[in-house]
């Protein structure tokens, strides 16, 4: 009996070596720490327990350039990860790079497990899909600019704390309001080129280059010069000149002029909402992005900043299942909901955002809505996105041209016309290196 036994438990331990064996591995680069991170592992951890085909591990390779640059040194050297999240602005760099992408609604297809791009925010969707309206990567943490105000601030100033200003000439009038109450500042914006230049012509549906934005060829170019933008920075270089609007830098560094109660307005990510709450100490106000209410079309949406996941080529069929598998996982409807819930992000599945809306999390949350609101539209050519190479590299010009025309150095006319001549000789290299 006890030889019978333990020869059943040497079966069984065999069965259960080889079942952990069949396991496929599939290894996922991401770039999210501290918060983040935990909440990138607890997904990853929930999906391998969810079932045993397959395990996913999920390694931090440092920021998003850090990672990005890692991704494709090792996919030169033969050992590329099966997954790579990837920035907004990466994405035309990844698409181009011949050869080293598996397309994700291809991928699911092939794997007869179709990931369907109609099931994203449209915005979202639209951003990461190829001219025929496939996915190309996953969406997975996606952010768009809003609109924050300070209510202790208004409330001082005599205005209304529960309708904030919503267009351009109202946060003028809000700004000269707060100054004159003793606020040290009126409005400042995180993310310049970002906000100012790419989120504001999809939100007046004008273009910011040709080509659809340039997700209808390398060969686009920047449409900086036009009326519109010329409007806008001269707006914002009077409010600057009258010590309106404050111009803190570039990226993120702004943030703290209004979580330290400085300034009564800003523009940012609706990620820093939860850094705003924890550092804030004053009442907070979410709002959608102001605009010209004489610009035909406006508003029509946002676009997203964040990242999405992309799927590397010469990989197995059983590793694109898995993959598939794992996709599908993240993004339905409980672990998207719970995801935005969580980050701070939007949630990319329109059934992510009925099921937090169906919970009673904006009515418990007021302002965390407004993101997916801004989204959550049908998209044109102009407020698709951007899909330009060198991005952050334009970026890094818009920025400098723009602190030139805040200070008054530099005409807005000018400045713009220098924009698209430099952001252009970037564009005509990257369609040289594509090509």
């Amino acid at each position: 009996m006890k030889a019978r036994l333990l020869a059943l438990s040497l079966v069984s331990a065999c069965a259960a070596m080889g079942s952990a064996h069949a396991a496929t591995d599939i290894n996922f680069w991401h770039s999210m720490q501290g918060a983040l991170g935990d909440r990138v592992n607890e997904l990853v951890d929930a999906f391998n327990k969810s079932q045993s085909d397959y395990v996913v591990h999920a390694v931090y390779k440092g920021s998003y350039g850090e990672s990005m640059n890692a991704g494709i040194a090792a996919f030169r050297a033969g050992n590329a990860p099966d997954i790579l999240q990837v920035f907004e602005v990466g994405t035309a760099t990844m698409m181009y790079a011949k050869g080293a992408i598996k397309p994700v609604q291809e991928m699911s297809e092939e794997a007869g497990d179709p990931i369907n791009p109609d099931d994203f925010l449209g915005a979202v969707a639209s951003y990461y899909s190829s001219s025929e309206g496939k996915l190309v990567s996953m969406p997975f943490n996606s952010s768009t600019p809003v609109f924050y105000y300070n209510k202790d601030l208004f409330k001082k100033a005599g205005l209304d704390a529960e309708h904030p200003p919503k267009t351009w000439k109202e946060v003028g009038e809000a700004a000269k309001k707060l100054r004159a109450a003793g606020a040290e500042c009126g409005y400042t914006t995180s993310w310049p080129a970002w906000i100012q230049l790419e989120t504001f012509a999809a939100w007046h549906n004008i273009p910011y280059a040709s080509k659809n934005n340039g997700f209808g060829g390398v060969d686009a170019r920047l449409e900086l010069d036009n009326p519109v933008f010329v409007k806008h920075m001269s707006f914002l270089a009077n409010m600057s000149k009258e010590g309106t609007f404050t111009y803190g830098g570039r990226g993120d560094a702004p943030n703290a002029l209004f979580t330290s109660g400085k300034c009564g307005m800003f523009t940012g990510s609706s990620g820093n909402r939860a850094n705003i709450i924890k550092t804030g100490g004053f009442e907070f106000g979410t709002s959608t992005l102001p605009y010209y209410d004489d610009v035909e079309g406006a508003p029509q949406n946002t676009i997203i900043g964040g990242a999405s996941l992309w799927v590397f080529s010469k990989k197995s069929p059983e590793v694109y299942k898995g993959v598939t598998k794992f996709f599908h996982f993240i993004s339905n409807p409980e672990n998207a909901a719970n995801w935005h819930q969580n980050t701070g992000y939007v949630p990319v599945t329109k059934a992510g955002y009925d099921l937090t809306k169906k919970s009673g999390f904006y009515e418990k949350n007021p302002g965390t809505e407004i993101a997916v609101q801004e989204l959550n539209a049908t998209t044109t050519e102009n407020s698709r996105g951007i899909r330009l190479g060198y991005l952050p590299q334009i970026r890094d010009i818009e920025d400098g041209v723009m602190e030139s025309i805040f200070s008054g150095e530099v005409q807005p006319e000018a400045g713009l016309k220098e924009m698209d001549k430099r952001g252009n000789e970037l564009l005509a290299r990257f369609e040289k290196s594509v090509k």
